[in-house]
């Protein structure tokens, strides 16, 4: 009894010993995945993530953000400000992953990975394409941008409850990436170069 006594508590030693070793390596090779929900809970994020993709000239263009809802608040010029730069989203920054060197109304942006933010306006609202990436929604850096687009703007019919982000009007090697919420569309032309 004492010798196997004495193996179980060996075995044991040596089973916590290991899973603090290897604690480490799991937490380090797990990816920080921003835009996922935590597996310990069951409740459904209030702006839940969602992706906007499209392939152009053979390669894919991906673009990953978080959904916010109106939920009875005044969006535009309310809780989304005018001449304030916007995450274009919620929680983190709204990336842009693509595979293809792009023309993005008038701006060349090469093959690679970005953060996507807005400058909403009463009038023109401006694209920003910046070169920061990985980082919260709000940590916006100026300096980091690589170009600021006009968008077009267009009206809603009907208010749209959850912000979206979306290619259409796909022909070829072009696109058009609109963001909508409440009542406002805003879009700009993509082409693959």
């Amino acid at each position: 009894m004492t010798r196997t006594r004495s193996l179980l508590i060996a075995t044991l030693s040596l089973s916590a010993a290991l899973s603090a070793a290897l604690l480490p390596c799991r937490a380090a090779a797990q990816p920080q995945a921003a835009h996922t929900q935590a597996a310990t809970t069951d409740k459904p994020l209030p702006s839940p993530p969602a992706q906007a993709q499209v392939t152009m000239a053979g390669k894919a263009v991906v673009i990953d953000y978080n959904t916010p809802m109106m939920r009875g608040r005044k969006i535009m010029g309310g809780l989304v400000p005018y001449d304030k730069v916007w995450r274009t989203g919620a929680n983190p920054a709204t990336s842009l992953k693509t595979q293809t060197d792009l023309r993005i109304g008038s701006a060349q942006v090469p093959a690679g990975s970005y953060t996507l933010y807005t400058l909403p306006s009463a009038g023109t609202w401006m694209l920003i394409i910046n070169k920061q990436t990985g980082q919260w929604g709000t940590q916006y850096d100026q300096a980091q941008d690589l170009a600021r687009v006009p968008m077009n703007k267009a009206s809603l019919p009907q208010p749209q409850e959850k912000m979206s982000i979306t290619f259409e009007n796909t022909h070829g090697d072009s696109t058009e990436l609109h963001v909508r919420w409440e009542t406002t569309d805003v879009s700009v032309p993509v082409r693959a170069q």
